[in-house]
């Protein structure tokens, strides 16, 4: 028994030693999981550990890239995202909400914006990476801001005004302003019930393949396969929510998983905007709770004096789409996060409203 202890003791503190390691600033450090969790966290991405090569997107060992089937939209960016998940620490499963991650886990969401938003594949500008890291008290967001050369990105707890040029879908070269969240205003969607909480990890939006180095597979198996995940069902039992341009879905799911994703961080019980009374959650199943036939608790100019949140069969009479299609900012829904009106998903939204009956 004494021999045991003595080993067990010895292997605490090699793990000890090892997260207490001079914070290296190279690469192919490994990730750093005491200065993640750690009141002084590091200064660049780089120096996280999380990448081998953090410009060139090169992740570390144990950091695995995901993606969501439908992205919350943000004035056209696209989304780079990863999670470590600390060895021999899964994270639990949950049918409906984000799942339980351990202490020392990272969500990491690199925001690229494409030269050219015909070719999204080519050419990006990197903008921006937020970490949300799982702490014993609870998930810390860290902000990297880029710099203009894409080389390397620094801590920023004030956030950043980042101006970006591209060429438009029409071939037009074009300007906008992209916004880089302090750390506080990250609450503004990021709470549940008062606390800190993930959004994009659920299951419904992780049962979709991704296109793997070593081939696809479907995120949740593979996660679960990796020891990422524990207690996962087999996908087929999972629920899942379509990509938003899934065209063998129908119209209905597609629009109310795109409203899952944009709108129900806030718009549910316990969000920051559940005095609106609107559910928007993929599992509410009542229509009047998510907005047909629902009538605004406040009337005026964000309502555009409009009956109901979704008026059937009349997608010009529906608040709903009013506030999509505005970029005024005491209209427009979301609130934060863009700047521009995301036609491809106003135009779901709209057939699936003039299709009700």
């Amino acid at each position: 028994m004494r021999l045991r202890a003595r080993a067990a003791a010895i292997v605490a503190a090699v793990i000890a030693l090892a997260l207490a390691a001079p914070l290296a600033s190279g690469k192919g450090a490994g990730v750093q999981t005491a200065a993640l969790l750690s009141d002084d966290p590091p200064q660049t991405l780089q120096a996280t550990g999380l990448f081998r090569d953090a410009a060139a997107r090169e992740p570390s060992p144990g950091v695995t890239p995901y993606a969501l089937a439908t992205a919350l939209y943000s004035d056209g960016a696209i989304k780079h995202r990863y999670v470590y998940v600390p060895a021999g620490a899964p994270a639990r499963y949950d049918a409906e909400e984000a799942f339980d991650f351990p202490v020392g886990a990272v969500l990491v969401k690199t925001f690229a914006y494409p030269l050219d938003v015909r070719a999204p594949e080519g050419p990006q500008r990197l903008l921006e990476t937020r970490l949300l890291v799982r702490r014993a008290e609870g998930w810390a967001a860290l902000p990297y801001v880029w710099n203009a050369e894409g080389t390397q990105a620094r801590l920023s707890p004030i956030g950043a005004t980042i101006p970006v040029a591209y060429t438009g879908a029409d071939g037009v070269a074009r300007t906008l302003t992209w916004q880089a969240p302090n750390r506080n205003q990250c609450k503004g969607c990021h709470s549940l019930n008062g606390a800190f909480t993930p959004i994009g990890p659920k299951a419904r939006n992780l049962n979709t393949d991704y296109p793997y180095a070593d081939g696809a597979e479907n995120q949740l198996a593979r996660w679960t396969r990796l020891g990422l995940l524990a207690d996962a069902p087999p996908p087929a039992a999972a629920p899942r929510a379509p990509a938003l341009q899934e065209a063998a879905s129908p119209v209905a799911l597609r629009a109310r998983a795109y409203l899952d994703v944009n709108c129900a961080h806030c718009h549910r019980p316990g969000g920051p905007a559940d005095t609106s009374g609107l559910d928007l959650r993929w599992s509410q199943s009542d229509p009047v709770r998510y907005g047909v036939e629902k009538r605004p608790v406040a009337a005026g100019r964000a309502s555009a004096d409009l009956e109901f949140d979704i008026a059937p069969g009349a997608p010009d009479r529906s608040i709903l789409v009013h506030r999509l299609a505005s970029t005024d900012p005491g209209v427009m829904m979301p609130e934060l996060g863009r700047s521009l009106v995301d036609d491809d998903g106003l135009a779901v939204i709209r057939q699936w409203i003039a299709e009700m009956k």
